[in-house]
């Protein structure tokens, strides 16, 4: 017989990760713009949830970079400014392609074969939102063969950290630099189909390069308008 105490933490968990995979969905999916504040009592409401997986589900998205606390305020999604992104898009230039080096000998035809489909659906996306979409579910299984401790948590993070700042930068490069993005991302599936890691090394620190120093140029996108115009 399961004790009711035990009951109550098991159901106070199931609703803190459910409501935790929403919230996190909807500031991915740019519901939330950065420095947007999510009011506990109003996420308890919107969930038929309690205040107790509330608070739970905002300590889960703060570990996944999502929001950052305030006492005696609740969460506010997390917003960069453009030194702080400068940072965080160098150090993915020098860890992911670690990341895709381990992951190539763990993918398989299959994957190949996947990756290529969303390249060209990337090429063929009708809005940035779709772009953004289809470009982090293309990043992270070309990192799904890797088996790592800790590197592949740490890549999530930082692209959680900066996917608002990328949906920007997609709406920007549509327009102006398109067909480099694209070319590259082919390129770098060319890489796994033939188990060139060293190709795709190269590749992917140039790919992410792009967009830091095109976001460079754009320091709009980090004040107070630029922010809200993530919306």
């Amino acid at each position: 017989m399961t004790h009711p105490a035990v009951s109550v933490v098991a159901t106070h968990g199931n609703s803190s990760a459910r409501i935790a995979t929403l919230l996190r969905t909807a500031i991915l999916g740019g519901e939330y713009p950065p420095g947007t504040r999510i009011r506990q009592d109003d996420v308890a409401q919107r969930y038929g949830a309690s205040r107790v997986p509330v608070r739970e589900a905002f300590r889960t998205l703060e570990a996944d970079g999502l929001v950052t606390l305030v006492a005696n305020t609740g969460a506010w999604v997390s917003r960069l400014s453009l030194a702080e992104c400068d940072e965080l898009y160098r150090v993915r230039e020098r860890i992911e392609p670690l990341l895709i080096r381990m992951s190539i000998p763990g993918l398989d035809e299959a994957d190949a074969a996947e990756l290529a489909r969303l390249a060209d659906a990337m090429e063929a996306a009708a809005d940035a939102d779709e772009f953004v979409r289809l470009d982090r579910e293309f990043h992270d299984l070309t990192y799904r063969g890797a088996e790592t401790l800790m590197l592949g948590d740490t890549v999530a993070q930082l692209w959680n950290r900066t996917q608002a700042y990328r949906r920007v930068y997609s709406r920007l490069f549509l327009r102006h630099a398109a067909r480099a993005v694209h070319h590259e991302h082919h390129l770098l599936v060319h890489a796994i189909e033939t188990g060139d890691a060293d190709d795709a090394e190269r590749v992917l620190l140039g790919h992410i390069r792009r967009t830091r120093l095109a976001l460079a140029k754009h320091p709009e996108v980090f004040d107070g308008a630029g922010t809200a115009s993530l919306q």
